[in-house]
């Protein structure tokens, strides 16, 4: 979901650990990311303020999964059904705020060390971006017509898509025991899909264009971006002012002046925590990348989709 949806799928990234053997190494390999081409010291930020993995988990995984259902009081329960300019607004306040912080914060610091050429800009993040946009855009709008929990099994999907995409451009080598993982994660998307109550194609197809969209950005990120060293942070400094842009193109011919007349709906302070929200949990998540492992995000996020099930 716009700025937050950039960090979850940053998130969901260090959680996808796939054994993508090529032709010269059988080892594990992770896709690289912003925030896995190097890992920021675990030391830095969190220890700075004082701040322990005891208090910054429970803190990220409240934010996460509130996040989560914001947007969904939103598009459903307030009938403010405007994916297109709800994630412009989120990734324009991010783009504000980063800025704000890189002043005024040493949260930001990393940015310093990312020399960003303008053929680096246009070849690489105005790409990458206008995938993220696309990913952005259409995961919103399939809660529209999806419920919370079904999306997140359509997630599962993520990491066949990478492989398939890898394959197809000969990143990688297809194997038998990648052939069956993706032939697994199928069968258990497809079961996920039979047993839906509320199934939507629509929906399912928006939801799936999402999943290719981000497929897609990661396996960008990792041809073009992994010799950068970028936090979720810092890759979001980059990111929001970027997909905010093109996401602001696309808003007059999918949306028009509609959400504009239908703020009302919303209201200042709706609007403003909303995105504020949002905001917190990109900042959140570079305290719990900085006091834990891989491990622990990966055992943090065990529980976000527990407490979405008992909110929504």
């Amino acid at each position: 979901m716009s700025a937050a949806k950039i960090q979850e799928k940053q998130e969901e990234q260090q959680m996808l650990m796939v054994e993508m053997p090529s032709s010269s190494s059988s080892t594990p390999m992770e896709l690289p990311s912003p925030n896995t081409a190097s890992p920021p010291k675990p030391t830095s930020t969190a220890a700075k303020y004082g701040l322990s993995a005891s208090v910054i988990v429970p803190i990220w995984i409240v934010l996460s999964s509130s996040v989560i259902i914001y947007n969904n009081y939103l598009y459903n329960t307030l009938s403010f059904k405007y994916p297109v300019f709800l994630v412009t607004w989120h990734l324009a306040f991010a783009a504000i705020g980063t800025r704000i912080l890189q002043r005024t914060t040493s949260l930001l610091d990393g940015a310093k060390d990312v020399h960003m050429s303008k053929d680096m800009f246009v070849r690489s993040i105005l790409p990458i971006g206008l995938l993220f946009s696309g990913s952005l855009i259409m995961s919103n709008s399939a809660y529209l017509y999806l419920s919370v929990s079904y999306i997140q099994m359509l997630k599962a999907f993520t990491p066949v898509a990478i492989l398939l995409i890898s394959w197809t451009f000969r990143i990688q080598e297809p194997n038998k025991k990648l052939a069956i993982i993706v032939f697994m994660i199928s069968i258990g998307v497809a079961l996920a899909s039979h047993g839906e109550l509320h199934f939507n194609l629509f929906g399912f197809c928006i939801q799936a264009a999402a999943v290719a969209f981000e497929a897609s950005r990661l396996v960008m990120i990792q041809i073009l971006l992994h010799n950068l060293k970028m936090d979720p942070l810092v890759s979001l400094h980059y990111y929001a002012p970027v997909c905010a842009a093109i996401n602001l193109c696309f808003l007059p011919f999918t949306e028009g002046l509609a959400p504009f007349y239908d703020l009302q709906k919303l209201g200042i302070f709706v609007l403003f925590s909303n995105a504020s929200v949002a905001f917190l949990l990109n900042v959140a998540a570079v305290f719990l990348v900085g006091v834990g492992s891989g491990l622990v995000l990966t055992l943090a996020g065990v529980f976000k989709p527990f407490i979405r099930g008992c909110k929504v």
